[in-house]
């Protein structure tokens, strides 16, 4: 009956904007935060590690639970899981911004990165369960797709209005509330579903990945502290390595592995993933980055960083409506190097704008990384599900997300040692937050943002050499690499 159908289809509706909110917390978690991270190093007192620990401990987690989160989600529960979820990551939320000590933060940014991972594999594994026909599907992802965009616009203006009016504890605070509603719709608009045919979790896997990825930040972030040949950093770097190590060997021989890699047999899958994994360290790792450049390195209040940002967000949303022409004309490998090639450029072209203070070349440079950051958001993903039979695509899914966040891990981590490194002979006699930038006491003002703009100015050079590189890597193994599907 025509009241039947469009009582679905309002329901339908209800769902998938529920399920696409609760998707966007991880980029509220990330955006909002990362406009707050400079307010949170000054009130705390938090040294350069300790303010990097603020965003590197929730990629962490988040990376690490991801895989295991959709397993959980598939055999207990969908809707269960995302509801423990939602309840985990107000909880995390609310200890966050109680905390009285960055150690203390630290432990309740790790508790949301992998709260957050049981909100984000369950939405999209309900999203996949309900909507089945291809319009349907289309529509749906489409709907999603648009509602994270907008997230990514507003979330930086959000995050600077709410640390320059009401502090950045409410940055933290934001969530329980939004995380209440979004619980209440669930219970309302989810049906429960689930797959109790997936295979046993695989708690080996799970701590080797985790110990793997907490290894190298480790040791890139205390290697910024106490040198790249302390005991500590090489010690971090040593058990890092022997983790992913182990993680390979354990996923070879298990019966129940968290990751499958037979798959990377296929070039053109290694290309894909490693498109993606360049893709968010050279690119969408900026959305951490810049916030704190603009407040340190450019002098912008809160809110003005937040508005600062929004050549890099629009080219983010808009890019991937414009590119889509290019898909019917040019294959993926083109597509993902040129993107590549786009980033490197953008990268170097706001480097430049850093370096010489130069606003008319430093944001026309964030609008092209945010340009070819919209290019690979959605041909990334797109490229690695065709690389993979299709009922192969949850496994590649999550391989997918994976991925990601583990670049921006790793990017973020990474750019900051070189960072820190430039920043370290201009103040080996002072002590210096780097992220903080209110220990540079020896500078005046504008000599320490000077020194933070010349020295973030290199690190964004660092990432156009990674992005050109990857752009070569990915055109190498994917042109000869051939797609399943």
């Amino acid at each position: 009956m025509p009241n039947d159908a469009a009582a679905r289809a309002s329901a339908g509706t209800a769902l998938l904007l529920t399920m696409a909110a609760g998707c966007a917390m991880a980029l509220v978690d990330t955006n909002i935060v990362a406009v707050a991270v400079p307010a949170i190093a000054r009130q705390l007192g938090a040294s350069a590690a300790e303010t990097q620990w603020i965003v590197s401990a929730f990629f962490l987690s988040f990376a690490a639970m991801l895989l295991p989160a959709g397993t959980i989600a598939d055999r207990l529960g969908r809707r269960r899981t995302l509801l423990c979820g939602l309840a985990g990551l107000a909880a995390a939320s609310l200890s966050s911004g109680l905390a009285p000590t960055a150690s203390w933060l630290h432990l309740g940014r790790s508790a949301q990165g992998a709260a957050t991972a049981f909100v984000l594999a369950p939405a999209l594994a309900i999203i996949g369960h309900r909507f089945h026909g291809e319009a349907e599907r289309n529509r749906a992802w489409a709907l999603w797709g648009g509602v994270m965009g907008a997230t990514m616009v507003v979330a930086p203006i959000a995050g600077g209005l709410i640390v320059q009016s009401l502090g950045w504890r409410w940055a933290f605070f934001i969530n329980v509330p939004i995380c209440a509603v979004l619980a209440v719709a669930t219970t309302a608009y989810a049906e429960e579903s689930q797959d109790p045919s997936r295979g046993r979790l695989d708690p080996l896997g799970i701590i080797l990945f985790a110990g793997a990825m907490l290894g190298l930040t480790w040791g890139l972030i205390d290697g910024q502290v106490r040198g790249w040949g302390s005991r500590t950093a090489l010690t971090g770097f040593a058990l890092g390595a022997a983790a992913l190590i182990g993680f390979v060997v354990a996923q070879r021989v298990q019966a129940d592995a968290m990751l499958d890699l037979g798959l990377f047999r296929s070039r053109h899958f290694i290309g894909a993933v490693w498109a993606m994994f360049a893709y968010a360290a050279a690119a969408q790792v900026m959305a951490s980055l810049f916030p704190i450049f603009l407040q340190n390195g450019a002098g912008l209040s809160a809110t003005s960083s937040g508005f600062a940002m929004l050549p890099f967000a629009f080219a983010m949303l808009a890019f991937p409506y414009l590119g889509r022409p290019l898909a019917r004309r040019l294959r993926s490998p083109t597509i993902l190097a040129l993107g590549l090639m786009v980033v490197a450029a953008g990268n170097a072209l706001a480097g430049w704008g850093a370096l010489s203070g130069n606003w008319l070349i430093l944001l026309p440079g964030m609008f092209v990384i945010g340009s070819g950051a919209g290019l690979l958001n959605g041909e990334t993903q797109k490229a690695i599900m065709i690389a993979v039979p299709r009922e192969r695509a949850g496994v590649a899914s999550g391989i997918s997300t994976t991925a990601r966040f583990s670049g921006i891990l790793i990017g973020f981590a990474g750019l900051n040692a070189v960072l820190a490194s430039q920043m370290r002979a201009p103040i080996s006699k002072a002590p210096c937050n780097p992220a903080a930038s209110c220990d540079l006491a020896p500078f005046a003002l504008t000599q320490a943002q000077q020194l933070y703009a010349s020295a973030f100015a290199v690190s964004l050079f660092a990432a156009a050499l990674v992005a050109a590189l990857s752009a070569g890597l990915v055109w190498r193994l994917m042109r000869t690499g051939r797609p399943v599907a």
